[in-house]
């Protein structure tokens, strides 16, 4: 199930709010035990909704995550045990997640470096398990590390874990950050609207903008990539730039209106990345909390930048190693995380002070075509794929600059790529805005149920309807 579905939006969201909002104790603490209950059933029916077999999977996640840390709770005067509980859940969470993400890839690779031909099954990954276990890791690690106090209660701790508004594709949300919300949260009708607002706005990045644009991407990738035209590889790797913004942000900003909904306070997520000015700016707007994840749980913990340089270029290349290879298991996302770990070197030590003299403008322009070119890896099927599709990009493949097609893509989409772009980088959140309350909230009602009645008429009418981060 996905949040841009009419079965989410007309059956399971309406009922998942009544059940919730439905009071039965006057009593808060009990009523937060009665939502949290109704929170983890209903994650738990929207889970298996899609492929009900890997609720087992995550279930056990549950329960093994749960008392491995009161069990490094109880340790804490037996640093021993307590070392040895927590290198267990760690070898746990990591080989639950390597095996389904990374076994195929592993045996595929020893064929091709071996000549061998080992059987390799074909295991479906589970949805949302790249989330959800790096979710548990970070609970796991802060209760060893002491920054938080082993849950108790299962409920609110498998509602943590399962919380469907963020379990599929995120943001990947620290315990820390709602482990007071899980037990003691209110709702308010402020936050209840605010909440609304951030759905429909993510709905509308999703439904009307990513799926446009990620049609016409679709459309080109349909072709012999090697035979495109300069002009039209450009055309279609900045709709990709545009559909995977507006898919992850807008499901982002609609995971954090939900959250709001239910009570929770998510932290954002993008901060208009397609306003930087360096491939560091970028990583500082893009995927916030993954990137959070990796700084507080590997960077860090590895010496960061306080053990020399030598040492930190090793931690930020071991970093985007990782990187890449979370988001999928192939040579092209691998390529993609050393090829952003490269750069990230290079703008810290070679090209810092070189970089303070260009145009702010000109700097964009090369950030965003840095940014382009990484997307080519990060879409592309396989590695050769990314490879002939740069080739094209650059006219390396002896094609015309522009064709026929290239044409016409760009007469249809123009006004909606100048549009998409306008929004991508902040410039209609910056104008100025008219000082009179009442006539603020009557636009904006106006506006967000156009919004809303757009998506519905979009939804009905067009089949193309995909989440780019579902695969990872």
């Amino acid at each position: 199930m996905v949040f841009s579905s009419a079965t989410f939006l007309f059956l399971f969201l309406p009922v998942t709010l009544v059940l919730y909002n439905f009071r039965l104790f006057r009593d808060r603490d009990r009523e937060t035990v009665k939502k949290n209950i109704v929170l983890l059933v209903m994650s738990l029916i929207f889970y298996a909704w899609g492929e009900p077999v890997y609720i087992v999977l995550m279930l056990l996640s549950i329960f093994y995550n749960y008392n491995a840390a009161i069990d490094i709770d109880r340790y804490i005067g037996s640093p021993k045990k307590k070392k040895l509980v927590f290198a267990g859940a760690l070898v746990f969470n990591i080989f639950i997640l390597g095996f389904f993400k990374y076994y195929g890839f592993a045996v595929e690779s020893i064929n091709s470096i071996f000549s061998l031909s080992l059987p390799v099954r074909e295991i479906p990954l589970p949805v949302g398990i790249s989330f959800y276990t790096f979710q548990v890791l970070s609970y796991v690690i802060d209760v060893y590390r002491g920054d938080v106090r082993a849950q108790k209660s299962i409920i609110p701790f498998a509602t943590y874990i399962s919380m469907f508004p963020q379990l599929i594709a995120g943001p990947i949300v620290q315990y820390y950050d709602v482990e007071k919300q899980l037990t003691d949260r209110e709702i308010t009708a402020e936050k209840f609207s605010a909440g609304i607002m951030f759905f429909i706005k993510g709905l509308g990045k999703k439904v009307i903008f990513a799926n446009t644009v990620g049609a016409v991407y679709t459309e080109i990738l349909g072709t012999d990539i090697s035979s495109l035209s300069v002009m039209t590889s450009w055309i279609g790797i900045i709709c990709y730039t545009l559909q995977i913004y507006f898919d992850f942000s807008g499901y982002s900003d609609m995971a954090i209106g939900l959250g709001k909904m239910l009570g929770f306070d998510f932290l954002q997520n993008f901060n208009f990345p397609y306003k930087a000015t360096s491939i560091t700016d970028f990583w500082r707007r893009w995927h916030i909390s993954l990137s959070s994840w990796f700084r507080d749980y590997v960077y860090i913990p590895l010496g960061g930048n306080r053990k020399g340089t030598l040492r930190t270029v090793f931690n930020i290349l071991v970093v985007w190693s990782l990187t890449g290879l979370w988001h999928g298991a192939a040579w092209n996302f691998i390529a993609w995380g050393a090829f952003y770990g490269v750069l990230l070197i290079a703008e810290k030590y070679v090209f810092a002070r070189v970089l303070e003299k260009i145009p702010v403008f000109i700097r964009y322009i090369m950030t965003m075509a840095t940014v382009m070119i990484g997307w080519v890896f990060f879409s592309a099927e396989n590695l050769g794929a990314a490879l002939t599709y740069l080739k094209s990009m650059f006219g390396l493949c002896g094609n015309a600059f522009t064709d026929s097609t290239s044409e016409y893509l760009l007469s249809e989409n123009a006004f909606s790529l100048i549009l998409m772009t306008l929004c991508a980088t902040g410039v209609f959140a910056a104008l100025p805005r008219i000082k009179n309350f009442r006539f603020n909230i009557a636009v904006m009602s106006v506006g967000y149920m156009a919004i809303f009645i757009l998506c519905i008429i979009y939804l009905i009418s067009e089949t193309y309807n995909p989440f780019l981060y579902f695969r990872f």
